[in-house]
């Protein structure tokens, strides 16, 4: 029985290759296979769109990240936008859009508390993975330039 439906099986896989091969075009890249050349003819037209989409995306990214630094009247660095905007807001608040970060409210506290903190989370007396991951790196010269830079948010909002 089994050598039956192996031949059965065996003259079926025959016939679907002379089946190809009776239809030839396409299958062996004669006039019907010139319809792929042109597929692949048009694919640089599509690049220069994406590419072009793309360069439109990235300056409108970049307007964005620019404009998130001063979105709650108070100004920014860079350098508070990378290692502490994305957990305590751009302004410091703790909030985002109307919704609670996962840092606490920097704004408001004192410059030389918060000094005290950063150091505190660097050497691991206070446990934060990733304050500790953040800050590990940084020198106590720059943690003093974050701990000015925030501690001064207050005041900037009361001038304007």
């Amino acid at each position: 029985m089994k050598n039956i439906i192996v031949a059965i099986l065996t003259l079926v896989v025959f016939a679907l290759m002379f089946l190809t091969y009776s239809k030839g075009g396409a299958y062996h890249g004669g006039e019907l296979g010139k319809v792929i050349d042109d597929i692949q003819s048009s694919t640089p037209v599509f690049n220069e769109l994406k590419e072009k989409n793309d360069k439109k995306e990235l300056e409108k990214l970049k307007a964005l990240r620019d404009k998130a630094g001063s979105i709650g009247e108070v100004k920014v660095s860079k350098a508070y936008k990378m290692k502490c905007a994305a957990c305590h807001g751009a302004d410091g608040s703790g909030m985002q859009n109307g919704r609670k970060l996962m840092g606490p409210k920097l704004y408001a506290q004192d410059a030389d508390k918060l000094y005290k903190d950063l150091i505190d989370f660097k050497d691991g007396r206070r446990e934060n993975v990733i304050m500790k991951g953040l800050l590990i790196h940084l020198d106590e010269k720059t943690l003093r330039k974050f701990a000015d830079e925030i501690g001064a948010f207050s005041s900037q909002k009361q001038n304007k």
